[in-house]
């Protein structure tokens, strides 16, 4: 069995506080905490959309404005939404003055590659057009995700924006970058529809390796040096195409922890992703 396959069931076992994913809404108060303030269960998507989606705002206490983030959590595409499973780093950047939204999006096998983009497209949209409410600035963006979520955040990276916005940084972290390499994944053939084999044009499309472009925003990547769910090369070979585009980028290894140690052991990370988001973003021409 690939490795790839066990992710989510790992990252089920690994955290108890993952919700069922099923938008309510019901409106939430807001939370006022040291730092920040937290909005949860905010719907992102227009009506009529496939699905309704949640998202979880934290807005940095003052008057800002502020950089935005994107935060996209992983877990194999499928299964449940985890935006739990990035709270703390919310937490961390919203404390960091950065307006964050900690989103979710629609998840195979009911919703299939594209529809996750065109969610996380629409995500942006909503926080760029609330931006005067959430005292964001709009020209300030970044895209935040690991493993599953890593891919989604690249990928929105590097492909064209349809809107007038356009990040200007990307933290990948454990990201499958070459979905090329599963070709016997039971996972990422839900995710895309098919197996390699049968689709292998979509399996370079939905690769963010494959999108790289000079003038892309530059990009921080994190990775464990012993990943085998997503092995190291992942990192390594998307580092190496980013070099060739020309694009600034910064690969930050974590040695000797896997793909799960990688994501529940990310303090070595804060200070290094959060300065790269500062120097694109805060401290940005």
């Amino acid at each position: 069995m690939n490795a790839f396959f066990l992710l989510p069931l790992l990252l089920m076992a690994l955290s108890c506080t993952t919700r069922e994913g099923a938008a309510t809404g019901k409106k939430v108060p807001p939370v006022r905490v040291a730092g920040f303030t937290v909005q949860k269960e905010i719907i992102y998507t227009p009506p009529g959309w496939p699905q309704a989606l949640p998202a979880d705002i934290y807005k940095p206490n003052g008057p800002g404005p502020w950089p935005g983030i994107l935060m996209i959590h992983g877990g194999s595409w499928t299964g449940k939404e985890r935006r739990s499973d990035m709270a703390g780093l919310s937490e961390h950047l919203a404390r960091r003055g950065y307006v964050v939204m900690n989103t979710t999006y629609r998840l195979a096998p009911a919703h299939l590659y594209p529809a996750q983009v065109e969610d996380l497209r629409q995500a942006i949209r909503w926080m760029v057009a609330n931006a005067d409410t959430l005292h964001l600035q709009k020209d300030r963006l970044g895209v935040f995700g690991y493993s599953a979520g890593g891919q989604l955040a690249a990928m929105m990276g590097a492909l064209d924006a349809p809107d007038s916005w356009r990040f200007k940084a990307v933290v990948a972290g454990g990201a499958p970058t070459d979905l090329r390499k599963f070709d016997r994944s039971p996972i990422v053939s839900v995710y895309l529809g098919g197996s390699l084999r049968e689709k292998p044009a979509l399996y370079a499309a939905a690769s963010p390796v494959t999108h790289i472009s000079a003038g892309d925003p530059p990009v921080f990547i994190y990775h464990g040096s012993k990943d085998t769910l997503v092995p190291p090369d992942h990192a390594s070979d998307y580092a190496a195409a980013l070099q060739k585009a020309g694009v600034p980028h910064e690969l930050l290894w974590q040695n000797g922890r896997d793909h799960i140690a990688a994501f529940l052991t990310y303090g070595d990370i804060l200070g290094p992703a959060t300065a790269f988001l500062d120097r694109h973003l805060r401290n940005a021409d």
